[in-house]
């Protein structure tokens, strides 16, 4: 069974190659097509390209084991990375918007039908691309790779803009041309929209923010299996990367011996760490528990 971190870089390399083939089809078919719709779609392919080799490099780096500087590890690298393509989003749409509001003012030919043909092929391969890496993402619970697969949404949503951009300007004809520009320059708006969804959960992440619920419930239950464990308190999630680190308090009988107890804690670990693969590291603090008369 491969680890989560194959699975994350076998998934960028796919989003890699993807977005590339994707940018030489577009640009080709924007400019003998006519439409800066796609010529700004190829563009946005094309940071989509340079983002992913960042994913790549930083789940790489995110993967490194901890050292003497870094007891946690490597794992914060991964949101940083997410900035980054944050960065490259906010940039290609900049770069959209200022050339699509050119072309509005600029006469130019409407294009040519054949474009609508590759975007309709576009919109739905690109979602395919988003659906397959959102569910790896989930999977491996990968911030970066959550980013990549939002470029892959968000490319998408060009396409499908520039495809009904096109329609209006090949259906009505003389006075539509720039209904194309108009289009890029509302997905432009779409991309900015997609940049803050990619960059809130990475934020979250860094600032160490309580977003772990449903992960807290599935520790609390395997931790309460364990003999001798009366109940469990205070539980504190960290994520680094791909994996989680974990505080947990638990009460035992109040009546046994230091060993005892550190033996129910170090059952606890362990059994957490064989159930719940994510986990990274648990400490344990042992609580006395009281029985009440």
């Amino acid at each position: 069974m491969k680890s989560n971190f194959e699975v994350a870089i076998k998934t960028t390399w796919f989003s890699i190659l993807g977005n590339a083939l994707f940018a030489i089809a577009k640009g080709i078919t924007g400019i003998f097509g006519n439409s800066y719709a796609l010529i700004a779609d190829a563009i946005e392919s094309t940071t989509d390209v340079f983002s992913s080799i960042f994913v790549l490099l930083g789940l790489k780096y995110a993967n490194k084991p901890p050292d003497a500087n870094h007891p946690y590890g490597h794992g914060k690298a991964e949101p940083l990375v997410t900035f980054a393509i944050v960065g490259f989003l906010v940039a290609s749409a900049t770069v959209i918007a200022y050339q699509s509001i050119e072309h509005i003012r600029t006469p130019h030919e409407i294009p040519e039908p054949y474009t609508l043909i590759v975007l309709a092929i576009i919109v739905v391969i690109k979602e395919f691309f988003y659906r397959v890496v959102s569910k790896k993402s989930d999977e491996t619970k990968s911030t970066a790779l959550k980013a990549d697969a939002w470029h892959h949404r968000s490319d998408a949503i060009t396409s499908l803009m520039a495809f009904i951009g096109i329609s209006i300007a090949l259906f009505l004809g003389k006075g539509y041309e720039a209904a194309d520009d108009w289009a890029a320059l509302l997905a432009s708006g779409f991309i900015l929209y997609n940049a803050y969804q990619i960059l809130r959960p990475a934020l979250g992440e860094v600032m160490d923010e309580h977003m772990y619920d449903e992960m807290i419930k599935n520790i609390r239950k395997e931790a309460e299996k364990v003999p001798g464990v009366k109940e469990t308190e205070k539980c504190l999630v960290r994520k680094a990367g791909m994996t989680f680190h974990i505080d947990l308090h638990i009460a035992v009988n109040a009546g046994i011996t230091v060993k005892e107890g550190h033996d129910i804690a170090h059952r606890v670990k362990n059994r957490l760490l064989s159930e719940l693969p994510e986990i990274a590291d648990v400490l344990i603090h042992i609580e006395p528990f009281e029985e009440l008369n």
